[in-house]
């Protein structure tokens, strides 16, 4: 049996015994196979999470579409198994798989990983030994897939640069054809010196952070003092890669239709990257910057296409706070005139307080559904607002939620952070007068008792790159 044969003969066997078996089949509608002989670069592509959370992953899906795009290239998607199956699979020496053909990851060429947040990384750390590919990086061979980390918590790689080759730090979709093109040359070529020679061709770019050619120094208290190449033509600074024009990038196309269950069951498309508000918690406020928007024509085309391509009923606007795109109003308004007839319904996300207003809340519903709206105080008290810089007051919230039930919204919900730094026992009790205030003006406001504020309280975990990065958790 060649390297790369389907292992879904030994994997259909084990599948009866697990819990929801549907996630490990893939055939999604839009998910892509090449043929693996044409192909002379392949990429295992993984959300380190389980399906349900990795499949509706803006990030993967992009890559995932740009790559196979390409002549030559093929992409195929994995996610993180659950306990159930993978103690199956190791009794029966089933290695971690793709869902899209059921090869061995280990058969690629580059495994790559999105991290949205550090409890990836032993997700990460299960993948590879399931893969039969050594932890650490300095065990690896010319054979093994060249592991590469990306996302929003791989933006400071050093946590897990121990067991990654490579890590690329910002947008993916121009590095990652970048990479292939170095790849595909030297594969080409003969693969000339191994695995240390492709790894520094991609080094020397001045685009990709090769771990092993850095020594890193630390100060007394854990803080990184210094990074410094440790060999000559690798450069002393790698760059971060942005994507100035989203319109150029109208990814997803083909977005994938889960077949089980997921978190989102909708249709998303990418508004803006960046944020300018600088909220101080706010990883992906500080490094995603500068704020990049599509324009309004580039998001009528893709919620035309995505919506042919897929079904959906509800078109997601995403973004870090989507109401602060400076034509929402009119994106919102144009949508919901194109989709009266079809009654797709619209969303956003994540809204800003104070960004929010009754006539984009009406567009948003002119089509009769209204799904529960988002808004993110943060912080139970106007002291802890700003501390972390959310500068919102209890009476903005109050007057928006009350616009929201005045006009037919029966559910909003809130998210709050707990354990901020300077935080007393004050501050968290006000999260519950807060939400207590939202329905009584709720049931002011609309004259009906069946009002729901759905509270969500998060613990605040520290992120590099921001202004808390140093608190205690």
């Amino acid at each position: 049996m060649s390297a790369a044969e389907s292992v879904f003969p030994q994997l259909e066997a084990l599948l009866p015994h697990v819990q929801k078996p549907i996630q490990y089949v893939g055939g999604e509608l839009n998910s892509t196979v090449k043929p693996w002989d044409e192909c002379d670069v392949r990429w295992a592509l993984m959300y380190p999470d389980a399906y349900e959370v990795g499949l509706p992953n803006q990030g993967v899906m992009i890559l995932y579409e740009v790559l196979n795009e390409r002549e030559g290239v093929l992409a195929e998607r994995t996610y993180s198994v659950w306990p159930d199956l993978e103690e199956l699979m190791r009794e029966h020496e089933v290695p971690q798989f793709t869902v899209d053909s059921h090869r061995p990851v280990g058969a690629f060429d580059v495994f790559g990983l999105s991290f949205s947040t550090e409890l990836g990384y032993t997700n990460m750390l299960t993948a590879l030994d399931l893969a039969g590919i050594p932890l650490e990086a300095k065990d690896r061979t010319v054979d093994h897939p060249i592991v590469l980390a990306g996302g929003h918590a791989a933006f400071n790689p050093e946590p897990i640069a121990d067991f990654i080759d490579a890590a690329v730090i910002g947008d993916g979709e121009q590095a990652v054809l970048d990479m292939t093109g170095i790849i595909r040359a030297w594969k080409a070529e003969g693969r000339p010196g191994g695995r240390e020679e492709v790894l520094f061709r991609l080094a020397r770019t001045g685009n990709v952070y090769v771990p092993r050619f850095y020594d890193v120094e630390y100060l007394s208290d854990g803080r990184i003092g210094r990074v410094v190449p440790n060999r000559s033509g690798v450069p002393w600074r790698v760059s971060k890669h942005t994507v100035m024009d989203l319109d150029e990038w109208p990814y997803p196309k083909q977005p994938l239709v889960p077949l089980a269950e997921t978190v989102h069951e909708r249709m998303s498309v990418e508004i803006f990257r960046g944020c300018t508000r600088g909220c101080r918690f706010c990883q992906a406020g500080m490094i995603t910057r500068p704020v990049r928007e599509r324009s309004i024509t580039g998001i009528g085309e893709m919620v035309e296409k995505g919506l042919k391509a897929t079904g959906f009923e509800e078109v997601g606007l995403l973004s870090l706070s989507s109401a602060d795109h400076t034509e929402i109003g009119d994106i919102a308004k144009g949508l919901a005139d194109r989709y009266t007839e079809d009654k797709v319904g619209l969303s956003l996300p994540s809204t800003r307080v104070d960004a929010f207003n009754v006539d984009l809340a009406n567009e948003l519903t002119r089509n009769g559904r209204r799904s529960g709206l988002t808004f993110a105080p943060e912080g139970g008290s106007e002291r802890m607002r700003k501390v972390i810089n959310k500068m919102v007051s209890e009476e903005d919230l109050i007057r928006t939620v009350s616009t929201a039930y005045g006009n037919g919204w029966r559910q909003v919900k809130l998210y709050f952070m707990c354990g901020l730094p300077t935080e007393t026992d004050e501050d968290v009790l006000q999260i519950a007068d807060m939400a207590m205030n939202v329905i009584a003006e709720g049931r002011k406001v609309s004259g009906q008792n069946d009002i729901r504020c759905t509270v969500s309280i998060g613990g605040f975990v520290p992120k590099p790159h921001t202004p808390f990065q140093w608190a205690p958790q």
